[in-house]
């Protein structure tokens, strides 16, 4: 059963959507603010972070519970785990916290740059690349050494960011520049910029390289192909589109719509938005477990 995990900011809430039923299963009570989401590979948890209450809630995806609320830095913001460890962004503190996954204990910070905003797990989990927001750059952990080994420079105010599936091009959102940075990752450096929409915020890759970019400012998500490295489509969604995810099989996208209360499932095939799905208040982060 797939299920879609939307942080609702505005509630301190996640919702739980069924995709077979396409309905909202669960409302789960968090912490203070949940922003980011991201779900621990095998589909046992997802990790939620609360913004305002500077902790993580760990929600069993079978029993729709928190079963751990882990402290980590000031304002954590991005999550995103490997099968051991789950990273999250600390907006507030310039940090990385690494948590391990069964204990639901912190053990690791690692430094990063200013106002981190967005952690991405390559698909071999050997690095995590991170966005820093104040810095215009984004750092590479290697997940062995628990620590920065890289910087690259990318655009203004980078946010969202995502690995292709073959972990060769990392593509990082500039919400200040309206565009999005190619990296190639053999090379370690920037290839291409792509014009988007306006105040781009979040990055889901499906499996063909298709890349989703959300535009808050534009009420859009812009689609980038992987081979061409060129916009293919702009699609309409709800009001200040924030976080998106795709589904295991990249049968749908979804993309929470934080001014509209609500999230899209938009067919990645034909570009369209084909369904429209009421969730709590201010939904922002978002991830899908198999």
């Amino acid at each position: 059963m797939v299920q879609v995990f939307v942080a609702n900011t505005g509630s301190d809430s996640v919702s739980v959507y069924d995709t077979r039923l396409s309905e909202v299963i669960a409302t789960v009570p968090v912490g203070d603010s949940p922003v980011g989401a991201g779900a621990v590979p095998g589909g046992g948890e997802v990790y939620v972070t609360n913004e305002r209450a500077g902790t993580v809630s760990a929600i069993d995806t079978r029993t729709h519970r928190v079963v751990a609320t882990v402290p980590v830095g000031a304002n954590p913001f991005g999550v995103d785990a490997t099968t051991t460890h789950a990273y999250v962004t600390n907006f507030g503190s310039d940090t990385v916290t690494v948590i391990d996954v069964e204990q639901h204990e912190p053990v690791r910070t690692i430094p990063v740059g200013r106002f981190p905003h967005t952690p991405a797990v390559s698909p071999d989990g050997s690095r995590v690349y991170v966005s820093n927001n104040g810095s215009g750059t984004v750092s590479v952990i290697d997940t062995r050494a628990q620590e920065v080994v890289g910087t690259i420079r990318v655009g203004r105010y980078p946010a969202g960011l995502e690995v292709d599936p073959r972990g060769r091009r990392l593509y990082v959102a500039n919400t200040g520049a309206d565009s999005v940075t190619v990296v190639n990752l053999t090379t370690g450096r920037p290839t291409e910029t792509v014009p988007v929409g306006e105040a781009p915020m979040a990055v889901a890759v499906t499996a063909d390289a298709q890349v989703h970019v959300t535009n808050a400012g534009s009420d859009t998500v812009t689609v980038i192909g992987g081979t061409t490295v060129s916009p293919l489509a702009t699609i309409a969604v709800g009001a200040q589109p924030e976080g998106v995810a795709v589904a295991p099989d990249d049968s749908f996208v979804y993309v929470t719509n934080s001014a509209a209360d609500s999230m899209s499932v938009v067919d990645p095939r034909t570009h369209r938005t084909v369904a429209t799905v009421p969730v709590g208040h201010q939904p922002e982060g978002v991830a899908v477990t198999p």
